[in-house]
């Protein structure tokens, strides 16, 4: 018993001693704990003044340097305002140096405006005192001095003009001979029905008289459509069952015919459907022009033209030169020029193709002014051909030439023309005479459309309503008779008609 009490009490001790030494434990390290916090708060502390610091010193700064980057604005500023002040000073003082110098101007004037109205007053003084010393000396009112003076001028006027009239007459006689060979040569040429024939006329078969009336219309408006839709002049005279189509310009002409050729096969025959049918003629014509320029391209072994290439050449089908049609003259051009190239070791194929190309400009010569060697060297070089096709083309009917294949082209130019009947300088020269007269009066504004008909012994000019009135169509009229008369020869008289036309269109809906 008194073993288990020591041993209880034992461990009551042990017990008591064990919570003491836990108790002082812990409170040392919770005093440790708190020491170490209140020493690293401390630290923050300091820390944090340290920064607050360097913070303030850094803001400190960068206000310094705001301050001295404003007070050198500033200034500048300053100085900027004076200098504009220094400016605005020196205009101020230039102005007041002007105005002075106006005012002084004005007095000068007033001055100068005053003696001039003084001089004036004496002048005409003078001037009326004069008058009355030469009436008293002469005799002679002023008015009678006046007509003695009219009678005198028209005294000396006519002896002027007698005298130029008969200096005039006698240039004339001296004249007569050459101007009456030169007339009598163009009324031959003229009258050369065969040649322009050929050139300018295309007939058409109607099935029976009757639809000769029926192409005129009620008060020939029907024919007269036609013409103005076709550019041609339409002949219908007493041939039995023919209408004659005249016009220099080969594609008007087959234009014309087809359309007429449809209209006879339709029979409705009025201004409305004239122009839808040479509408669809036109079109016709164009696929034909294409098809042609295709086909020529492939006889002549041309390859990688431009497809507007390509239709010009087409339009050469309508065309003939010298008699001989000038689509099928640039295929053999072209022939020949490759067989010459490739015996004499040209360049084949820049030959051939130029020699293709080589009358192109002919498609254009009723549209464009100059040379068709020109306009032909110019058209391919718009559409990117290179520089020595453009000098073949170019340089064909010149003396001098710059490369070998001009040589080639020109000579088989020559060879292809050089047979029996095909130089008919006839024809040239006409359908030449007969473009000049339509651009000279395509030259003044206000012109539609001209078309040269009956062999180029009359034009017809079509105006705009809008800009041509009724009485300015006829000083038109004037003015293009003198301009014929002053730029062109020609034989006989021509006949100037103005057309002006308004057309008022609705639709009932």
């Amino acid at each position: 018993m008194v073993l288990i009490l020591t041993a209880v009490i034992t461990a009551l001790v042990v017990a008591i001693l064990a919570g003491a030494i836990g108790f002082y434990l812990r409170n040392a390290l919770v005093t440790r704990s708190a020491k170490a916090a209140l020493e690293a708060a401390q630290e923050q502390i300091r820390r944090a003044e340290e920064r607050s610091k360097e913070i303030l010193l850094e803001a400190k700064e960068e206000a310094i340097k705001a301050r001295t980057a404003l007070e050198s604005e500033l200034r500048a500023r300053r100085q900027e305002l004076q200098k504009q002040e220094q400016r605005l000073e020196q205009r101020e003082e230039q102005l007041e140096r002007r105005s002075s110098a106006i005012d002084s101007w004005e007095s000068k004037l007033r001055n100068q405006e005053a003696q001039s109205e003084k001089k004036l007053q004496e002048l005409d003084t003078l001037k009326q005192e004069e008058t009355k010393r030469l009436e008293s000396l002469s005799g002679l009112t002023i008015s009678e001095a006046k007509d003695l003076l009219l009678r005198r001028a028209e005294e000396s006027i006519q002896f002027e003009l007698a005298r130029r009239i008969r200096d005039s007459e006698q240039q004339f006689r001296d004249q007569a001979d050459a101007l009456a060979r030169e007339i009598v040569a163009g009324s031959i040429q003229r009258l050369a029905s065969e040649v322009v024939g050929e050139a300018t006329i295309s007939s058409v078969q109607i099935p029976n008289d009757e639809m000769k009336g029926r192409l005129i219309g009620r008060e020939g408006r029907n024919i007269r459509a036609i013409e103005a839709a076709t550019g041609v002049d339409l002949i219908i005279d007493d041939t039995p069952e023919t209408v004659t189509i005249s016009c220099f310009d080969p594609i008007r002409r087959e234009v014309a015919r087809r359309a007429l050729e449809k209209l006879i096969q339709d029979g409705r025959i009025h201004p409305a459907r004239i122009e839808e049918i040479v509408q669809r003629a036109q079109t016709d014509v164009n696929e034909v022009i294409r098809k042609a320029g295709e086909q020529a391209m492939l006889d002549s072994g041309v390859k990688g033209l431009h497809p507007e290439l390509v239709k010009m050449m087409g339009r050469l089908k309508f065309r003939y030169s010298y008699g001989e049609n000038v689509l099928q003259h640039c295929v053999e051009v072209s022939l020949l020029a490759s067989l010459i190239a490739s015996e004499v070791g040209g360049k084949t194929n820049v030959a051939r193709t130029a020699g293709f190309l080589h009358d192109i400009g002919k498609a254009l010569t009723h549209e464009v002014e100059g040379p068709h060697a020109e306009i032909g060297a110019d058209l391919v070089g718009k559409y990117g051909m290179p520089e020595e096709m453009q000098k073949a083309i170019r340089e064909h009917h010149d003396r001098e030439m710059t490369t070998a294949e001009s040589f080639i082209v020109a000579a088989a130019d020559a060879i292809s023309a050089a047979r029996p009947g095909a130089r008919r300088d006839t024809v040239e020269h006409y359908i030449q005479r007969l473009e000049a007269l339509e651009n000279v009066a395509r030259g003044f504004p206000g012109v539609e459309r001209c078309y040269a008909i009956q062999a180029g012994r009359e034009i017809r000019v079509m105006v705009k309503p809008e800009e041509i009135d009724d009485s300015k169509a006829a000083v038109l009229a004037r003015d293009i008779v003198k301009r014929i008369e002053e730029t062109l020869a020609y034989p006989g008289q021509i006949k100037v008609v103005v057309i002006r036309e308004s057309r008022t269109v609705e639709f009932a809906r």
